[in-house]
């Protein structure tokens, strides 16, 4: 019996690390030729992974033409990198708004834009993962509530436009992932004296963060032919964190 994924044609951004990781496993487990693009390459997944700034143009461009080229073309594309810094509002940079547009919004843009083309040839798909803060608001969390907010409504854009050319697109939007960002942010919240750890295993008790694998296999259900008459969905995957 053949995977849901055989003989498709897959590229993953953020593909080193957490939710990028799970799904290059998953898809190449069941079938899928992938290559990865992420800032720090790892092979750790065991796929192609190629360095590439999503936030800069050129890096996007290049990477993505060499995915394409390695892999015959495209049939999905997912964009799972991101980043996300705690700041309250009043300390919050430009610089750091900008980094979280640039990575967060502007990357899945660019990366989307890149693969058009390869895209409308195979009537592929695009997943983009954002985040339940997309959809309802989080404190300190100004810049990453903006861009991801930006993402669930750049996709269901894209989804209408490109319908016409058979492409669907669609969005996950994670509650609590057990991975290095919501770990590594939370080294920078403006509570100092807040025991974030403690919190993260208090709402990890309560919610339950789940791990990346789970998040993965939203995208995959997107990805496949199971869902050909799915575009514009915004998929929640929070365990009801965000009712």
């Amino acid at each position: 019996m053949g995977g849901r994924f055989d003989g498709k044609r897959v590229l993953v951004t953020g593909a080193s690390g957490g939710v990028g990781r799970a799904t290059v496993e998953l898809l190449a487990a069941e079938g899928a030729a992938v290559v990865g693009l992420d800032l720090a390459p790892s092979d750790e997944s065991g796929a192609t992974v190629l360095a590439c700034d999503v936030s800069d143009e050129s890096s996007v461009r290049a990477a993505v033409a060499a995915a394409a080229e390695r892999l015959g073309g495209l049939d999905v594309v997912v964009n799972v990198a991101g980043i996300d810094q705690f700041r309250r509002f009043e300390d919050l940079d430009v610089a750091t708004w900008q980094r979280h547009l640039g990575v967060n919004l502007t990357g899945p843009m660019l990366v989307s834009h890149a693969a058009l083309p390869h895209l409308r040839e195979s009537r592929g798909n695009i997943v983009t993962i954002a985040s339940i803060a997309g959809l309802r608001a989080q404190p300190y969390q100004a810049a990453y509530c903006a861009s991801k907010g930006g993402v669930v409504l750049l996709m269901k854009s894209l989804a209408l436009e490109l319908a016409a050319d058979g492409i669907r697109v669609n969005t996950v939007c994670p509650g609590g992932v057990q991975t290095d960002l919501p770990t590594n942010a939370a080294a920078e919240h403006p509570d100092s004296d807040l025991d974030w750890g403690l919190l993260m295993e208090t709402a990890g008790a309560r919610y339950g963060f789940m791990p990346p694998s789970d998040i993965a296999d939203a995208v995959a259900y997107l990805a496949s032919d199971a869902a050909a008459s799915v575009t514009g969905a915004v998929l929640s995957v929070d365990r009801g964190t965000a009712c």
